[in-house]
């Protein structure tokens, strides 16, 4: 059988021969040169090696020592506020920002927005209700949850009191929809690397991508990528902590379970919890006490969880009635909780929370994971570095105790500290001043226009 038949066979199998009807022998046969660039609408370019330029910093190692020269970086963008990380505090930051009237760039590593909140699937949302059944997260991180409410199956339990559970790929849709009715300009798949300082001053970022080393200058910067790599970069002031990682996961085929067929004692204990899927749960891994900055170390929870993970489903799937659950997926995203925080103007502090404590730069207000807590107010200074000027944190790195981080690091918290830096950025940009000598009275205005509650 010659090539050509083989090739037919094999896409009949798959039942792929029609979808390359009219494609000709591009689709099936790679040939390598100008023809098929041009033939397949393609356009391609040949570097040959005497004509690449040997300035661009190449690492080198010289006496068993890397050493890495200066290089000139191209420039990507330059904006009014770059907020570097696309997670809830990133997302809210930069729509914030933009719908105050500054140019935003948002930059974000990975492909899709949401950050642990649809990457990792850590899909409920708690940390919006106080004492009382008050919901205290408002402004856009509670528009942000009224759109998904009017979506086909994106959030359950919205209205009942119970903490409301969304599905990933609704709030990636809806994220996407938002930034893009805002006017925010994204470069995804983009790592921030290091920050552009002029002395004490934060002038952008440096981003590494598939395009090479490239840079992003702006007025102000956000950083929101959870980890606080752009303040650290910068030389702010922060705390390294350790906290559990672990990785999350779905489970489908739930409402095929057969109950009437297991004896008690071998029923899973747990099979996580429902989503807006019917059939999907999504099960949290708590996972050790580890550095969340440590690659080797997140490299080694990566490998052992997904196992552990399988190994269980499948010991689920010999419990009689339980053959037909199955796991749908494995977050792509580790659950990495809390890293570095910033050592900030001021810091939110449980001894604030447990006295009501009231401050006249409040930038909005926390909640807690069951309405265990009365409403905490967050300070400015939580989001500013001590030295560092023209940077801000958002989310789960800002200054805090570490009795706060499992109430600092919610989502809806996180909506609520990105949606003061996204304004304060703004604010700073049209005054022609410093982030730390914003107008915390303008800032407090413009917030609650954009209906942000502050107590």
């Amino acid at each position: 059988m010659n090539n050509d038949m083989n090739r037919r066979h094999f896409l009949g199998a798959l039942g792929l021969s029609g979808l390359f009807t009219g494609l000709g022998r591009f689709a099936t046969e790679p040939v390598f040169g100008q023809a098929v660039g041009e033939s397949a609408g393609f356009k391609s370019s040949v570097i040959a090696p005497n004509k690449i330029q040997d300035n661009q910093g190449h690492a080198r190692l010289i006496n068993g020592t890397v050493i890495q020269p200066e290089r000139t970086l191209p420039i990507l963008s330059q904006t009014d506020v770059l907020v570097v990380g696309g997670g809830p505090a990133g997302i809210v930051a930069a729509i914030a920002a933009r719908r105050a009237g500054s140019r935003v760039t948002l930059v974000e590593r990975y492909g899709h927005f949401g950050g642990l909140w649809t990457g990792g699937l850590v899909l409920l949302i708690m940390g919006h209700i106080v004492t009382g059944g008050k919901q205290v997260c408002q402004g856009i991180g509670e528009e942000i949850m009224t759109r998904l409410d009017k979506m086909d199956g994106a959030i359950i339990n919205r209205k009942t009191g119970a903490n409301p559970t969304v599905d990933a790929e609704a709030v990636k849709y809806l994220m996407v929809e938002m930034i893009e009715e805002a006017g925010v300009e994204v470069f995804l798949h983009c790592w921030g690397v290091d920050s552009i300082m002029d002395g004490n001053l934060a002038r952008g970022a440096v981003f590494e991508s598939k395009s090479g080393r490239q840079a992003v200058l702006a007025k102000v910067v956000i950083d929101a990528t959870g980890d606080g790599d752009l303040f650290a970069a910068a030389g702010a002031e922060f705390e390294q902590r350790s906290h559990n990682v672990g990785l999350v996961s779905r489970l489908g085929n739930l409402d095929k379970i057969d109950t009437t067929q297991a004896a008690d004692a071998s029923k899973p204990r747990r099979l996580g919890i429902p989503t807006p899927v019917t059939g999907v749960n999504w099960v949290n891994l708590k996972g050790p006490e580890v550095d969340g900055l440590d690659v080797a170390t997140l490299t080694r929870m990566e490998m052992e969880q997904r196992k552990v993970i399988w190994r269980q489903i499948q010991q689920t799937r010999k419990i009689p009635g339980y053959d037909k659950v199955y796991l749908v997926e494995t977050a792509p995203q580790l659950g990495v909780r809390i890293t570095r925080v910033l050592h900030g103007t001021n810091a939110i502090r449980l001894s604030d929370l447990k006295s009501t404590t009231r401050f006249s730069d409040v930038i909005g207000v926390g909640g807690a994971a069951n309405g265990e807590h009365a409403e905490w107010q967050i300070p400015y200074g939580a989001l500013v570095p001590v030295q560092i000027d023209n940077l801000l944190a958002a989310g789960r790195c800002v200054s805090m105790d570490i009795l706060m981080a499992d109430l600092v690091r919610l989502i809806p918290n996180c909506f609520v500290t990105g949606h003061a830096a996204g304004v304060a950025a703004a604010v700073a940009v049209q005054d022609r001043c410093l982030v730390r000598d914003a107008d915390v009275k303008k800032l407090q205005r413009v917030l609650k226009e954009q209906k942000a509650y502050l107590g």
